[in-house]
């Protein structure tokens, strides 16, 4: 082993923050550049780290989750939450050995070190796709879960055929034209994701994500209390602890709650700007574990708390299932609290996820530019951009979603598992074990079988819905 193998902490900490001409540079550099004129950052903390990583984690999905038990049981859906836990943080450290070893300092840089340059771009594309859509879905589940109209379950894109439920603000201040839908959208745009959105650097967003995991927090306190509220009263049961498989279909069912599960914990694309900009960046494992055991303890007591609270009748967004009467007093309040603070935290989320997608696009279309922070121009342009462009999908086009239900899913487990388990079979650096080829090759197994059963489910659910909505002769 020569000097040049070993990188001390300090020299690998300083050539963060040089000028590097390529997308292996960070968004912004650690230490005061005389040139940019931005004042001295001394690095981010361990729990702003990990609370923005726990933001990247807990977003829509959330609500997902205590449908899986219904399949599932609580049991094995509870089990099932700790081992896609443990896979992902396999997976994450996948990516940090991989880049400590290439000495690379972005998801990108990781993918073009083993794949050349149509492996960042495939890579850059992913991320693309995945955070777009998902900030669509964000605007839209904010503008009729959150705060206007309620119309089945938006996320797998169910209607009620035709049945209008009054949102927050219409239940609160009657039918207005500044509670319609865009103008909404348009004062949460230039109030809250805009301004959150200017942030440089991903540690400036660490207040908002801890409100964001505090809001979560608060859904899922209010829904604990209702549980053991009507659990004392007698007015529910336990609920089933294994999957009823009764015939081949019902064996089948249990299949499609895998593509949720897959993709609880996709966070990857965030890690290494997190990882950048640490005081000390051996953390940055720790950040990780802590993260996910943050957001593992959240999804297990929503799961179990929800499942327990509307059992069988629990909907595939549980969210929808608090537009119905609770049967508690002050039930219709505690309903208006979880939307609103539900809605609140997405618009938290939606700065953490913009904030990979501004870099990872910029990084596509001016690849060999000076890093995107040092340029006030290319910065203002890439972000007013996106934000117009997310805007605009979540608002005028109304089919989009169809579209994203099946994109997105192959893209979120790319970023999750197949890159990293690729980049580990790739082995460039010829730094990965036995055990390490065999993990990443179950990785890519699980996440192909995800895609497969959530583009068929996606699939099938558009067709059922269409055959309904046709005209009869």
């Amino acid at each position: 082993m020569t000097i040049g193998d070993i990188t001390p902490k300090k020299e690998r900490k300083s050539r963060r923050s040089k000028h590097v001409v390529d997308d292996t540079a960070p968004l912004l550099p650690k230490r005061q550049d005389e040139d940019a004129g931005y004042d001295e950052f001394n690095g981010a903390s361990f729990t702003g780290a990990v609370f923005n990583l726990s933001t990247t984690i807990v977003g829509a999905g959330i609500m997902a989750l205590p449908a899986t038990m219904k399949v599932l049981g609580l049991i094995l859906g509870i089990a099932m939450i700790i081992f896609m836990a443990f896979l992902t943080d396999a997976s994450i450290e996948f990516l940090l050995r991989f880049s400590r070893a290439g000495k690379t300092t972005s998801y990108g840089s990781l993918m073009g070190d083993a794949f050349g340059k149509y492996g960042r771009i495939f890579l850059q594309i992913c991320v693309l796709v995945n955070n777009i859509g998902v900030l669509i879905v964000y605007m839209i589940i904010i503008a009729y879960d959150g705060l206007l109209v309620l119309e089945g379950d938006v996320l797998s894109g169910t209607s009620s055929s035709g049945v209008h439920h009054a949102g927050v603000l219409e239940g609160w201040f009657g039918e207005q034209w500044w509670n319609g839908r865009t103008f909404v959208l348009i004062v949460t745009t230039l109030g809250i994701f805009s301004p959150l959105a200017c942030f440089k650097r991903i540690d400036s967003l660490r207040f908002t994500s801890a409100l964001s995991v505090a809001l979560a927090v608060v859904f899922l306190v209010i829904t604990v209390g209702i549980a053991i509220i009507k659990l004392i009263s007698g007015t529910i049961m336990m609920p089933r602890l294994l999957p009823d498989v009764t015939d081949l279909t019902s064996f089948w069912r249990l299949f499609t709650v895998v593509p949720v599960l897959v993709t609880a914990y996709i966070c990857h694309y965030n890690v290494h700007s997190i990882d950048n900009e640490l005081e000390d960046s051996t953390q940055i494992k720790p950040v990780v574990r802590t993260a996910l055991a943050l957001c593992s303890t959240v999804y297990i007591m929503t799961s179990f708390f929800g499942f327990l609270l509307f059992g069988d009748s629990t909907l595939d967004d549980v969210l929808a299932n608090f537009d119905t009467d609770l049967g508690i007093p002050y039930g219709s309040l505690l309903n208006d609290a979880v939307r609103v603070s539900y809605a609140a935290h997405l618009m938290l989320v939606f700065p953490i996820v913009f904030y990979p997608l501004r870099l990872n696009m910029d990084g596509l279309l001016f690849p060999s530019a000076r890093p995107l922070a040092l340029s006030n121009m290319r910065f203002t342009f890439t972000t007013v951009g996106l934000i117009t462009l997310i805007f605009l999908g979540a608002n005028f086009i109304p089919s989009i979603w169809d579209a994203f239900q099946f994109t997105g899913a192959t893209a979120a487990v790319c970023l999750g598992f197949i890159f990293p388990a690729a980049v580990t079979l790739r082995d460039r650096h010829s730094i990965a074990t036995k055990k390490d080829k065999v993990l990443a090759i179950f990785m890519i197994v699980l996440a192909v079988f995800s895609n497969v059963v959530a583009v068929y489910s996606d699939a099938y659910a558009m067709f059922k819905k269409n055959s309904v909505t046709e005209p009869t002769a």
